[in-house]
């Protein structure tokens, strides 16, 4: 009997000890993102940082994904948000995804960059590492004003350093937008979820 408890004591701190290695192990990627990663009039679930979420519990266990999204946000407001977010959640790896909506209310484009950069400057302390995720705006807003807001994003990953996603929407097709046709249907989800997975895996 005296075997036995002593047998059932030893396993019980051995799963303690593994459960709290496994926990330590776990290291956060946070997406900080407006309506595009927000899952926008669709279930959370349907959104693309869910379909990461579930992607990594299968391949990648040890991360765990939080999504800080807010539909509307701006890269002035992020830069704002940004140092709360970490805080927060003390991430090891940070999806920046913002700077549209600035670019359909026709912010400058100097502003833009400088609120994105502040956002990854903010990201890379401690040592965390930023994907940046690029977008592109209607062809309605002018040749030049949209070729110099779809350079914004590359600009900053060579200043930065840092991984870029190009395009998020690249592959979508027409269908699969929204009455809007900004934002991307339920069906669009995975093809942003793999673009995306595509450069964050260089990170992982």
């Amino acid at each position: 009997m005296k075997y036995s408890a002593f047998l059932q004591t030893v396993l019980f701190v051995v799963f303690c000890l593994l459960y709290g290695v496994s926990n330590a192990q776990q290291q956060t990627i946070l997406v900080f993102g407006d309506s595009l990663s927000a899952a926008y009039r669709m279930p959370r679930t349907s959104g693309w940082v869910h379909l990461l979420q579930q992607e990594l519990q299968r391949t990648y266990p040890q991360y765990k994904v939080v999504n800080a999204s807010i539909s509307g946000e701006t890269a002035s407001g992020g830069s704002r948000r940004i140092a709360y977010a970490l805080r927060q959640h003390s991430p090891s790896i940070v999806i920046v995804e913002l700077g549209a909506n600035d670019g359909l209310r026709g912010a400058p484009i100097a502003d833009i960059e400088a609120n994105l950069s502040s956002i990854i400057r903010q990201s890379e302390k401690s040592n965390r590492k930023v994907l940046l995720v690029g977008i592109q705006i209607p062809p309605n807003y002018g040749k030049q004003y949209t070729s110099q807001f779809k350079a914004i994003y590359p600009r900053l990953a060579q200043r930065h350093r840092i991984e870029l996603v190009p395009f998020m929407l690249d592959n979508i097709q027409p269908e699969q937008f929204q009455a809007d046709n900004l934002h991307p249907t339920a069906s669009a989800q995975k093809q942003i979820m793999q673009t995306i997975l595509a450069r964050l895996k260089l990170l992982l």
